[in-house]
């Protein structure tokens, strides 16, 4: 047997690397559904990310307590980068992303309900043990759908797409607490774009896909 074949036999992507996608998409057009669907958690994710502090400085909590919570968030989401990676290598990737947009929306959806000192510390844990394993996803998605020669390619435009949507969530919330004054709009805005991102990962996981046959 060839090392080819043993890699063929020991890698479950392999069979899912000729190139067909077998979602009845092209390839450019999958391109771009993934770019919305990572542009759209970035939108959401975003929010809390971007404006935790000032959030905190409006509920007279003190900026100092929003950047605790700043660093609670990003500090849970290294944690959630190594967990949702070893998730993925147990239930796909695309499994992975659907979980991970689902319970990030759960903790977009809390902030909307508590805003007491040590609820909002609580749900900033839980944001960042959310979130931060979504965007790595893609890449691994990315690997399963397209042949190798094109990943480098489409995993950087789909990262671009979710760079995007960080940049452009963060000031859209700015935006939305300027027209309403208050932080429960842009929350709400967070959620419809999270609900974007969950309704892709649905499709994709519950489209009906043969596998190909190792060569």
């Amino acid at each position: 047997m060839t090392t080819g074949a043993v890699w063929r036999r020991l890698d479950p992507l392999q069979p899912l690397l000729a190139g067909d996608n077998n979602l009845g998409l092209s390839p450019g057009a999958l391109t771009i559904l993934l770019c919305v669907a990572g542009f759209a958690c970035c939108m959401a994710m975003a929010m809390p990310q971007v404006h935790i502090v000032a959030y905190c400085a409006d509920l007279g909590f003190g900026v100092a307590r929003g950047a605790e919570m700043l660093a609670l968030m990003l500090g849970f989401g290294i944690v959630s980068r190594v967990g949702a990676g070893l998730v993925a290598d147990r239930i796909g990737a695309v499994a992975t992303l659907l979980i991970g947009s689902l319970l990030q929306g759960l903790a977009l959806f809390f902030y909307m309900l508590f805003d007491g000192l040590m609820s909002l510390y609580v749900i900033s844990a839980l944001f960042g043990l959310f979130q931060g394993g979504i965007v790595p996803m893609y890449a691994i998605i990315v690997r399963q759908y397209f042949p190798p020669r094109e990943v480098g390619v489409r995993v950087g435009i789909v990262l671009m797409a979710t760079l995007f949507g960080m940049a452009l969530g963060g000031w859209m919330s700015g935006v939305i607490f300027d027209l309403t004054g208050s932080y429960r709009a842009a929350f709400v805005n967070g959620l419809a774009w999270n609900l974007v991102n969950a309704v892709i990962a649905i499709w994709l996981l519950t489209r009906p896909r043969r596998r190909l046959a190792a060569a």
